[in-house]
């Protein structure tokens, strides 16, 4: 029994069906079947049983799980052994970050890394899905949220200021926020230190707008929506915005730049957070 065989197996446990494992391993569904059939015909029992709901695990099933797990993070770990021992920094990158950092905070600092190793392919995943770095989801990740996953080397960069900004017409907020439109993250982000802020601030406003994009927020603000907090470096960049005088700022947020243990070796790794660190933790 190999690596390919517990893949199957793992995938197939953790979709519940052919289908669902099909498409994490970007195979056919008759692929995935075949093997399946291979592999408990080989064993000489079967792994899964067949009902309504789907593929659920056999008493058989259940006892190897553990050992295909601890099979799969060796070969992960493998992996990333191999990755992080390039000869030339040259190769695709995966880097995972807001959509907004990228656009305002990264770019230079992406066109700099391929100005000086025209060989590294940088490939952003904007988003704000916290990547698991050890599955290689994303080589290297840059986010507000600090790292607790074992095994990744963190550090903080830089603490980014925030700014309360309205649409460049709209009228001064009332105190309390009377008659007021709040732009805000979504649900998942409601915990957010500026969210609190800014409902704080105007208890007699609702909410007109949430979305987890910092950038959508900007776009809804300088349509006169409502305010937002918004990042400085993006608030300030649009052009239909302006920023609110405002006795006590919004909290600002640390940025923290992580990746891998098994990755720091990675020539082309080590190049972007080197620069990360001497052109953004400089600012």
């Amino acid at each position: 029994m190999d690596w390919s065989d517990m893949r199957i197996f793992l995938a197939i446990a953790r979709s519940g069906s052919l289908g669902g494992a099909a498409r994490q391993l970007g195979v056919s569904h008759p692929t995935v079947g075949r093997r399946l059939q291979v592999l408990e015909q080989s064993s000489g029992q079967p792994f899964f049983l067949r009902t309504a709901q789907g593929l659920v695990l056999t008493d058989s099933g259940e006892r190897i799980l553990s050992l295909a797990q601890d099979m799969e993070d060796s070969a992960l770990a493998i992996e990333r052994r191999l990755a992080g021992h390039g000869d030339q920094p040259e190769g695709v990158l995966r880097i995972s970050s807001a959509d907004w950092f990228a656009c305002h905070v990264l770019s230079p600092v992406l066109s700099e890394l391929v100005q000086r190793y025209p060989l590294i392919v940088p490939e952003v995943i904007a988003g704000h899905r916290l990547f698991d770095l050890a599955r290689r989801d994303a080589d290297i990740a840059f986010r507000i949220v600090p790292f607790t996953e074992p095994d990744i080397v963190h550090r903080k960069l830089t603490t980014l200021a925030y700014g309360l900004y309205a649409a460049l017409r709209a009228p001064e907020p009332h105190p309390g926020g009377e008659g007021l439109g709040l732009i805000l993250m979504n649900v998942a982000q409601a915990h957010y230190p500026d969210v609190q802020w800014l409902q704080q601030r105007y208890p007699l406003a609702r909410t007109v707008f949430t979305s987890s994009s910092r950038t959508v927020q900007a776009q809804m603000c300088a349509k006169g929506l409502g305010v937002a907090v918004l990042p400085r470096v993006l608030g300030d960049s649009v052009s239909g915005l302006r920023r609110l005088d405002e006795d006590e700022a919004p909290p600002g947020r640390d940025i923290w730049m992580g990746y891998h243990q098994d990755m720091r070796q990675m020539d082309r790794l080590r190049a972007l957070a080197d620069l990360a660190s001497s052109m953004i933790g400089a600012g």
